[in-house]
Protein backbone atom coordinates (compact mmCIF):
# COMPACT_ATOMS: atom_id res chain seq x y z
CA UNK A 1 0.00 0.00 0.00
CA UNK A 2 1.44 3.33 -1.05
CA UNK A 3 0.73 6.30 1.21
CA UNK A 4 1.50 9.99 0.71
CA UNK A 5 1.75 12.13 3.85
CA UNK A 6 1.70 15.88 3.37
CA UNK A 7 3.53 17.70 6.13
CA UNK A 8 5.55 14.59 6.95
CA UNK A 9 8.13 16.71 8.77
CA UNK A 10 5.60 18.34 11.07
CA UNK A 11 4.66 17.44 14.62
CA UNK A 12 1.95 14.87 13.89
CA UNK A 13 3.50 13.95 10.53
CA UNK A 14 6.63 12.53 12.11
CA UNK A 15 4.65 10.40 14.52
CA UNK A 16 2.43 9.15 11.70
CA UNK A 17 5.50 8.16 9.68
CA UNK A 18 6.90 6.29 12.67
CA UNK A 19 3.59 4.56 13.29
CA UNK A 20 3.05 3.46 9.69
CA UNK A 21 6.69 2.40 9.31
CA UNK A 22 6.05 -0.32 11.87
CA UNK A 23 3.76 -2.01 9.34
CA UNK A 24 5.87 -3.47 6.56
CA UNK A 25 3.11 -3.29 3.93
CA UNK A 26 3.30 0.51 3.69
CA UNK A 27 5.38 2.31 1.05
CA UNK A 28 5.72 5.81 2.46
CA UNK A 29 6.07 9.10 0.61
CA UNK A 30 6.11 12.47 2.35
CA UNK A 31 6.09 16.10 1.34
CA UNK A 32 7.97 18.97 2.96
CA UNK A 33 7.82 22.64 2.13
CA UNK A 34 10.90 23.42 0.00
CA UNK A 35 13.53 25.92 1.13
CA UNK A 36 12.89 29.44 -0.10
CA UNK A 37 15.88 29.38 -2.42
CA UNK A 38 14.63 26.38 -4.42
CA UNK A 39 10.99 27.29 -4.87
CA UNK A 40 10.05 27.51 -8.50
CA UNK A 41 7.81 29.97 -10.28
CA UNK A 42 4.45 28.98 -8.83
CA UNK A 43 1.11 29.69 -10.41
CA UNK A 44 0.18 31.35 -7.10
CA UNK A 45 2.74 33.57 -5.31
CA UNK A 46 4.56 31.56 -2.65
CA UNK A 47 2.67 31.32 0.63
CA UNK A 48 2.77 31.37 3.58
CA UNK A 49 4.06 34.90 3.91
CA UNK A 50 7.29 35.79 5.65
CA UNK A 51 5.45 36.02 8.96
CA UNK A 52 3.90 32.59 8.61
CA UNK A 53 7.23 31.15 7.47
CA UNK A 54 8.88 32.59 10.58
CA UNK A 55 6.22 30.96 12.75
CA UNK A 56 6.61 27.67 10.91
CA UNK A 57 10.35 27.65 11.51
CA UNK A 58 9.83 28.55 15.14
CA UNK A 59 7.38 25.67 15.54
CA UNK A 60 9.87 23.10 14.29
CA UNK A 61 12.84 24.58 16.16
CA UNK A 62 14.42 21.92 18.31
CA UNK A 63 13.17 19.04 16.18
CA UNK A 64 15.77 17.35 13.99
CA UNK A 65 15.48 17.84 10.26
CA UNK A 66 14.21 14.99 8.13
CA UNK A 67 17.72 13.77 7.53
CA UNK A 68 18.56 11.03 5.03
CA UNK A 69 19.34 8.79 8.01
CA UNK A 70 15.92 9.39 9.61
CA UNK A 71 13.98 8.94 6.38
CA UNK A 72 15.95 5.79 5.49
CA UNK A 73 15.30 4.36 8.94
CA UNK A 74 11.55 4.79 8.43
CA UNK A 75 11.46 3.92 4.74
CA UNK A 76 10.20 7.40 3.84
CA UNK A 77 10.75 8.97 0.43
CA UNK A 78 10.55 12.76 0.85
CA UNK A 79 9.71 15.32 -1.81
CA UNK A 80 10.09 19.11 -1.41
CA UNK A 81 6.75 20.46 -2.60
CA UNK A 82 4.98 23.82 -2.56
CA UNK A 83 1.40 22.66 -2.13
CA UNK A 84 0.00 25.98 -3.39
CA UNK A 85 1.54 25.27 -6.83
CA UNK A 86 -1.05 23.13 -8.63
CA UNK A 87 1.30 22.01 -11.41
CA UNK A 88 3.82 20.64 -8.93
CA UNK A 89 1.11 18.89 -6.91
CA UNK A 90 -0.38 17.30 -10.02
CA UNK A 91 3.03 16.12 -11.22
CA UNK A 92 3.81 14.48 -7.90
CA UNK A 93 0.47 12.69 -7.69
CA UNK A 94 0.81 11.52 -11.28
CA UNK A 95 4.19 10.03 -10.37
CA UNK A 96 3.37 8.53 -6.98
CA UNK A 97 -0.28 7.52 -7.60
CA UNK A 98 -0.86 6.87 -3.89
CA UNK A 99 -3.44 4.42 -2.62
CA UNK A 100 -3.84 6.55 0.51
CA UNK A 101 -3.19 10.21 1.26
CA UNK A 102 -2.96 11.75 4.72
CA UNK A 103 -3.26 15.53 4.39
CA UNK A 104 -1.63 16.96 7.52
CA UNK A 105 0.16 20.02 6.11
CA UNK A 106 -1.27 23.34 7.33
CA UNK A 107 -0.47 26.60 9.07
CA UNK A 108 -1.90 25.62 12.47
CA UNK A 109 -0.81 28.39 14.84
CA UNK A 110 -3.86 30.39 15.94
CA UNK A 111 -1.85 33.41 17.08
CA UNK A 112 -0.17 33.60 13.68
CA UNK A 113 -3.53 33.31 11.93
CA UNK A 114 -4.78 36.28 13.94
CA UNK A 115 -1.72 38.32 12.93
CA UNK A 116 -1.76 37.32 9.25
CA UNK A 117 -5.17 35.88 8.35
CA UNK A 118 -4.72 36.14 4.59
CA UNK A 119 -1.65 33.91 4.51
CA UNK A 120 -3.30 31.26 6.68
CA UNK A 121 -6.49 31.20 4.61
CA UNK A 122 -4.67 31.04 1.27
CA UNK A 123 -2.11 28.50 2.43
CA UNK A 124 -4.53 26.05 4.03
CA UNK A 125 -7.37 26.28 1.53
CA UNK A 126 -5.41 26.37 -1.73
CA UNK A 127 -3.08 23.56 -0.68
CA UNK A 128 -5.97 21.19 -0.05
CA UNK A 129 -7.88 22.32 -3.13
CA UNK A 130 -4.84 21.49 -5.28
CA UNK A 131 -4.58 17.99 -3.81
CA UNK A 132 -8.27 17.21 -4.32
CA UNK A 133 -8.32 18.71 -7.80
CA UNK A 134 -5.23 16.72 -8.83
CA UNK A 135 -6.69 13.43 -7.57
CA UNK A 136 -9.94 14.13 -9.44
CA UNK A 137 -8.31 15.23 -12.71
CA UNK A 138 -5.93 12.27 -12.74
CA UNK A 139 -8.77 9.82 -12.08
CA UNK A 140 -7.00 8.31 -9.06
CA UNK A 141 -8.79 6.08 -6.57
CA UNK A 142 -6.76 7.50 -3.69
CA UNK A 143 -8.43 7.18 -0.30
CA UNK A 144 -7.97 10.59 1.36
CA UNK A 145 -7.89 11.55 5.04
CA UNK A 146 -8.43 15.27 5.63
CA UNK A 147 -7.38 16.60 9.02
CA UNK A 148 -9.75 19.26 10.35
CA UNK A 149 -9.78 20.68 13.86
CA UNK A 150 -11.96 21.13 16.91
CA UNK A 151 -11.34 24.85 16.32
CA UNK A 152 -14.05 24.61 13.67
CA UNK A 153 -16.68 24.48 16.41
CA UNK A 154 -15.40 27.71 17.91
CA UNK A 155 -17.74 29.37 20.37
CA UNK A 156 -19.15 26.25 22.00
CA UNK A 157 -22.08 26.82 24.34
CA UNK A 158 -22.66 24.82 27.53
CA UNK A 159 -25.68 23.09 25.99
CA UNK A 160 -23.48 21.91 23.07
CA UNK A 161 -21.35 19.73 25.34
CA UNK A 162 -20.01 17.21 24.68
CA UNK A 163 -19.34 18.37 21.11
CA UNK A 164 -20.55 15.95 18.46
CA UNK A 165 -20.25 16.16 14.69
CA UNK A 166 -23.61 18.00 14.38
CA UNK A 167 -22.60 20.89 16.64
CA UNK A 168 -22.83 24.18 14.68
CA UNK A 169 -19.67 25.96 13.54
CA UNK A 170 -19.05 29.28 15.31
CA UNK A 171 -15.41 30.00 14.36
CA UNK A 172 -13.46 32.45 16.48
CA UNK A 173 -10.29 32.90 14.42
CA UNK A 174 -9.07 32.70 10.80
CA UNK A 175 -7.40 29.35 11.35
CA UNK A 176 -10.78 27.88 12.30
CA UNK A 177 -12.31 29.39 9.16
CA UNK A 178 -9.58 27.83 7.02
CA UNK A 179 -10.25 24.42 8.54
CA UNK A 180 -14.00 24.75 7.93
CA UNK A 181 -13.25 25.55 4.30
CA UNK A 182 -10.99 22.49 4.06
CA UNK A 183 -13.68 20.36 5.70
CA UNK A 184 -16.35 21.53 3.25
CA UNK A 185 -14.04 21.18 0.24
CA UNK A 186 -13.55 17.54 1.18
CA UNK A 187 -17.29 17.05 1.44
CA UNK A 188 -17.85 18.81 -1.89
CA UNK A 189 -15.35 16.57 -3.71
CA UNK A 190 -16.98 13.50 -2.20
CA UNK A 191 -20.47 14.62 -3.30
CA UNK A 192 -19.51 16.01 -6.70
CA UNK A 193 -16.80 13.56 -7.81
CA UNK A 194 -17.24 10.56 -5.48
CA UNK A 195 -13.69 10.88 -4.18
CA UNK A 196 -13.25 8.58 -1.15
CA UNK A 197 -12.67 11.40 1.32
CA UNK A 198 -12.80 10.80 5.08
CA UNK A 199 -12.76 13.85 7.33
CA UNK A 200 -11.66 13.98 10.97
CA UNK A 201 -11.82 16.78 13.52
CA UNK A 202 -9.13 16.10 16.12
CA UNK A 203 -9.29 17.86 19.45
CA UNK A 204 -6.12 19.10 21.19
CA UNK A 205 -3.23 16.71 20.75
CA UNK A 206 0.04 16.98 22.63
CA UNK A 207 3.35 15.19 22.87
CA UNK A 208 7.13 15.44 22.70
CA UNK A 209 8.35 17.61 19.82
CA UNK A 210 5.41 20.01 19.71
CA UNK A 211 6.14 23.68 19.13
CA UNK A 212 5.90 26.09 22.03
CA UNK A 213 2.97 27.94 20.45
CA UNK A 214 0.83 25.26 22.11
CA UNK A 215 0.03 25.35 25.79
CA UNK A 216 1.57 22.19 27.24
CA UNK A 217 4.77 22.71 25.25
CA UNK A 218 4.90 26.39 26.26
CA UNK A 219 4.68 25.48 29.94
CA UNK A 220 7.16 22.61 29.65
CA UNK A 221 9.67 24.76 27.76
CA UNK A 222 9.59 27.37 30.49
CA UNK A 223 9.96 24.80 33.26
CA UNK A 224 12.92 23.19 31.49
CA UNK A 225 14.55 26.57 30.86
CA UNK A 226 14.14 27.50 34.53
CA UNK A 227 15.64 24.18 35.64
CA UNK A 228 18.61 24.76 33.33
CA UNK A 229 19.16 28.27 34.68
CA UNK A 230 18.28 29.86 31.34
CA UNK A 231 15.18 31.67 32.64
CA UNK A 232 14.29 33.37 35.90
CA UNK A 233 12.05 31.15 38.09
CA UNK A 234 8.90 32.86 36.81
CA UNK A 235 6.51 30.98 34.51
CA UNK A 236 4.20 33.21 32.46
CA UNK A 237 0.74 31.95 31.62
CA UNK A 238 -2.49 32.96 29.92
CA UNK A 239 -5.98 31.75 30.80
CA UNK A 240 -5.68 28.83 33.23
CA UNK A 241 -9.41 28.34 33.68
CA UNK A 242 -10.19 27.12 30.15
CA UNK A 243 -10.88 23.39 29.85
CA UNK A 244 -9.82 21.37 26.84
CA UNK A 245 -9.83 17.77 25.58
CA UNK A 246 -6.24 16.47 25.31
CA UNK A 247 -4.99 13.35 23.52
CA UNK A 248 -1.41 12.19 23.11
CA UNK A 249 -0.20 12.59 19.52
CA UNK A 250 0.87 8.94 19.48
CA UNK A 251 -2.71 7.91 20.14
CA UNK A 252 -3.93 10.48 17.61
CA UNK A 253 -1.87 9.16 14.69
CA UNK A 254 -3.05 5.67 15.51
CA UNK A 255 -6.57 7.08 15.14
CA UNK A 256 -5.66 8.58 11.75
CA UNK A 257 -4.45 5.17 10.58
CA UNK A 258 -7.73 3.55 11.63
CA UNK A 259 -9.75 6.39 10.13
CA UNK A 260 -8.29 6.06 6.65
CA UNK A 261 -8.72 2.28 6.67
CA UNK A 262 -12.11 1.94 8.37
CA UNK A 263 -13.79 5.34 8.04
CA UNK A 264 -16.75 5.76 5.73
CA UNK A 265 -16.10 8.02 2.71
CA UNK A 266 -18.11 11.23 3.04
CA UNK A 267 -18.33 10.88 6.82
CA UNK A 268 -16.74 13.10 9.45
CA UNK A 269 -15.47 11.99 12.84
CA UNK A 270 -14.51 13.80 16.03
CA UNK A 271 -11.38 12.37 17.66
CA UNK A 272 -10.60 13.06 21.30
CA UNK A 273 -10.40 11.62 24.78
CA UNK A 274 -13.92 12.59 25.82
CA UNK A 275 -12.51 14.24 28.96
CA UNK A 276 -12.20 17.96 29.72
CA UNK A 277 -9.05 19.05 31.57
CA UNK A 278 -8.40 22.55 32.92
CA UNK A 279 -5.24 24.29 31.68
CA UNK A 280 -4.47 24.85 35.35
CA UNK A 281 -4.30 21.07 35.82
CA UNK A 282 -1.76 20.79 32.97
CA UNK A 283 0.37 23.41 34.70
CA UNK A 284 0.03 21.75 38.11
CA UNK A 285 1.20 18.38 36.75
CA UNK A 286 4.24 19.95 35.07
CA UNK A 287 5.13 21.90 38.20
CA UNK A 288 4.85 18.70 40.26
CA UNK A 289 7.40 17.11 37.90
CA UNK A 290 9.83 20.03 38.19
CA UNK A 291 12.93 19.88 40.37
CA UNK A 292 12.87 23.62 41.17
CA UNK A 293 10.43 26.07 42.72
CA UNK A 294 8.60 28.20 40.16
CA UNK A 295 6.47 31.32 40.56
CA UNK A 296 3.50 31.65 38.18
CA UNK A 297 2.54 35.03 36.69
CA UNK A 298 -0.30 35.93 34.33
CA UNK A 299 0.82 37.40 30.99
CA UNK A 300 -1.87 39.40 29.08
CA UNK A 301 0.02 38.78 25.83
CA UNK A 302 -0.78 35.07 26.13
CA UNK A 303 -4.55 35.62 26.16
CA UNK A 304 -6.68 35.08 23.06
CA UNK A 305 -9.21 37.76 22.09
CA UNK A 306 -11.89 35.05 22.38
CA UNK A 307 -11.50 31.90 24.43
CA UNK A 308 -14.17 29.24 24.98
CA UNK A 309 -14.42 28.32 28.70
CA UNK A 310 -14.90 24.59 28.14
CA UNK A 311 -14.82 22.18 25.23
CA UNK A 312 -14.94 18.41 25.31
CA UNK A 313 -15.21 15.87 22.50
CA UNK A 314 -18.00 13.38 21.93
CA UNK A 315 -15.95 10.62 20.22
CA UNK A 316 -18.68 7.97 20.10
CA UNK A 317 -19.11 7.96 16.31
CA UNK A 318 -15.41 7.29 15.73
CA UNK A 319 -15.12 4.75 18.52
CA UNK A 320 -18.14 2.85 17.20
CA UNK A 321 -16.61 2.81 13.72
CA UNK A 322 -13.07 1.80 14.68
CA UNK A 323 -12.94 0.68 18.30
CA UNK A 324 -10.21 3.25 18.98
CA UNK A 325 -9.50 4.42 22.52
CA UNK A 326 -6.55 6.47 23.80
CA UNK A 327 -3.95 4.46 25.70
CA UNK A 328 -1.42 7.05 26.92
CA UNK A 329 -2.29 8.91 30.12
CA UNK A 330 -2.12 12.68 30.44
CA UNK A 331 0.49 12.29 33.19
CA UNK A 332 2.71 10.22 30.89
CA UNK A 333 2.27 12.66 27.99
CA UNK A 334 3.31 15.61 30.15
CA UNK A 335 6.26 13.75 31.63
CA UNK A 336 7.48 12.92 28.11
CA UNK A 337 6.96 16.52 26.94
CA UNK A 338 8.95 17.91 29.86
CA UNK A 339 11.78 15.41 29.37
CA UNK A 340 11.87 16.33 25.68
CA UNK A 341 12.19 20.04 26.49
CA UNK A 342 14.89 19.32 29.08
CA UNK A 343 16.90 17.76 26.27
CA UNK A 344 16.12 20.53 23.80
CA UNK A 345 17.06 23.48 26.02
CA UNK A 346 20.45 21.95 26.79
CA UNK A 347 21.24 21.87 23.05
CA UNK A 348 20.93 25.67 22.83
CA UNK A 349 24.15 27.46 23.70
Amino acid sequence: MRALITGAGGFAGRYLVQHLAQATEWELWGTERPPDDVQGQNTIPPVPSANVETARRSEIAGRPALTPEWTAQHGLKTVPLELTDFGSVRDLLAEVRPDFMFHLAAQAIVQQALRDPEATLVNNIIAELNLLRAVQELGLATRILLIGSSEEYGHVRPDDLPVNEETPFRPENPYAVSKIAQDMLGLQYFIAYKLPVIRVRPFNHIGPGQGEHFVSAAFAHQVAAIEAGRQQPVLRVGNLDAERDFTDVRDMVRAYHLAILQGEPGAVYNIGSGQAVAIRAILDILLSLSVVDVRVERDPNRLRPADVPRIVCDPRRFRTCTGWHPTISLQQSLRDILDDWRTRVTRVD
